[in-house]
This record gives structure tokens, sequence and C-alpha cells, in this order.
């Protein structure tokens, strides 16, 4: 991971109309631009929002959902349990459109151009209107892991042609809190209404559908995917490529402090149902050592929202 960067003084990233020009910290930004230390503090003193399940579009780790405000299937998009990871909110004034991405570090420089692109593609270009960005995630690791996503994140989107302009900016050592002695973020979480653009911190116990199937996609090496198809309002998932590994089953029998030591970037903050989460993800590997069994003619797993509210499977 690079620590500095030599970038044109002028790039397409914008705080307060002006151009951004070459960031080398979160630190240096935060000082450059001391209104967002007091955007981020008032972020993360809002209290949580509870989001309706029956409205919810949940977004899971190296994931991303689009949408506009006359989708009838979703009102808000969500995703939380971000602890290193960052949140990633792009909307388009004029349309509406808006896109929020679970962004890991896995492959930033390739991801980011996938959440301008699919909100560019929602926008009617006749419209007026700007893109809006919103980061929220991180904390002051020790392994600096939030700090060079924070890094990359801003510098991906600055080599973006679009105009874009940073909104919020919640991040690393602004999200950061001190907890019997270990760092942590304040804010896991975060939901974007779909109707009204406004972002907002969150936490979801509903995170499907098929969220084993999704989790088991990430924990394999699945790259960023778009999960969600707003003409038609269907949740698709893959298909999905693993190669059996009966190895994993290694992990069921270890204890929690183990699990947590040597498959989390951030054992001290993760949320408490961590460990149970991983678990249940390789229990379903275990479960399902092929997946083409579960892709039928190798197609993609839809889910349509009922009218009760909840995703049901498309047959």
């Amino acid at each position: 991971m690079f620590l500095k960067w030599n970038l044109p003084k002028e790039m397409p990233l914008f705080i307060q109309n002006r151009g951004v020009g070459r960031v080398s910290s979160t630190a240096e930004l935060f000082d450059k631009y001391p209104h967002l230390q007091e955007i981020g503090r008032k972020f993360h003193s809002k209290p949580l929002v509870d989001v309706d399940p029956k409205c919810l579009l949940y977004v899971q780790q190296r994931e991303f959902a689009a949408t506009t405000p006359e989708d009838t299937c979703v009102s808000v998009i969500g995703s939380d349990d971000a602890t290193t990871c960052h949140l990633v909110a792009l909307r388009h004034t004029g349309s509406g459109a808006v896109c929020l991405a679970h962004l890991d570090g896995c492959s930033t420089w390739s991801e980011v151009p996938l959440i301008v692109k699919v909100v560019m593609s929602l926008s009617n270009l006749s419209k007026e209107g700007r893109l809006e960005l919103h980061l929220v995630g991180g904390f002051n690791d020790e392994s600096k892991t939030s700090h060079k996503l924070s890094l990359n994140i801003l510098v991906a989107f600055q080599k973006q042609k679009e105009d874009i302009h940073l909104e919020t900016c919640c991040i690393t050592e602004l999200n950061d809190i001190v907890v019997d002695g270990n760092h942590r973020p304040v804010v896991y979480g975060i939901g974007v209404n779909v109707k009204t653009g406004e972002v907002f911190p969150s936490s979801f116990t509903h995170k499907g559908p098929a969220e084993e199937l999704r989790s088991a996609r990430t924990f394999t090496g699945g790259q960023m995917a778009n999960i969600y198809d707003s003409s038609r309002g269907l949740v698709q998932i893959g298909p999905c490529k693993w190669s059996p590994n009966l190895d994993i089953a290694f992990w069921m029998a270890q204890d929690d402090d183990t699990i947590l030591k040597f498959l989390s970037t951030s054992p001290m903050a993760e949320p408490a149902h961590f460990v149970e989460h991983m678990k249940s993800t390789i229990r379903f590997l275990l479960e399902h050592p092929d997946p083409e069994n579960l892709f039928p003619g190798d197609q993609p797993q839809l889910y349509h929202r009922t009218e009760r509210g909840d995703w049901e499977r498309a047959v």
C-alpha cells in the first residue's frame, strides 16, 4: 500500500466547490478542511435509526446496490458490521439515483469506477444536479488498515472523470472511540433513504436474502458484485464459484479468540455476533462444497419482494 500520492493539484473531487489537491493522509485532509471534522462529529453523534426490514435492501461486504426514488420495492439501502471496511454512498442530486457499497480494500481501484458508473447509468443526463459522496467507516486501528483504505478510496474518486462532491467524511480517526482501552468505530453501519437521499447511522438484524450464500461468496474470494436489478426490483446473487475445502472445518472447533485473531482485520473491534457469523458461513460452505448445485443452469438466484415485504426466491 502506498502512503503518499503524487497527484495533479486539480482533480474532480470537490470539497465546498473547491478541487481537492494531493492527499497524503487523512489527518492532512481534516486539517485542510476543518468543517469535515464538524460534519463527521455531528454524523456519529446521531442516534441509530431503526429501519423497517420490509423496505430495506441490505448490502454485505464486497457488494453494492443502486436504485432511484421511483423504486417501489426499496426505500432504504443499508449496510453495517464495518470495522476497517468503509461504507460508500454516492448520489446524483438531480435524478436521485443512489448507490451504497461496502468496500474492504480488496480491489478499490476497480470498485470505485463501478459505483460511479451505476449511478450515472440510472441518472437522466438531461437533469441538473451533481454527484455527492458520503464516506463512513474505519477507525484508528493498530495496523493502519483503515488509514490505507481511506486514502485509496479518496484517490480513486479523484481519478474519476466526473466531478464528485465530498459531503460526509466520517472515516478513520473521525470515526474512532476508545472503549476499555481499545480503539473501535463509533459508527458501524449506515442507511441511505432512497426517496430523500438522507444518510444516517443504523444497524440491521435482517441481512438477507441469502445471507449465508452471500457471506460464503465473499469468504471464498468473490469480487465486488452488484446485487440489485432496480428495473425489475430483484436481488440477484451469483452464480458463485468456489472449490471444495474440507480443511475449513478446522475453524468450527476453535474458540472465539482464535477465530477473531485469524479471521478478522480488527479482532478487538468486531461486533458481538462476528464469531457466530463466521461459523455459520463456514458451516454453509461445508454443507455446499459444490456451488454449481446452488445455481441450476449456471443462472443467478433471484429474489423478489412479496406483498408482506419479505424477500422470496423467484421461481
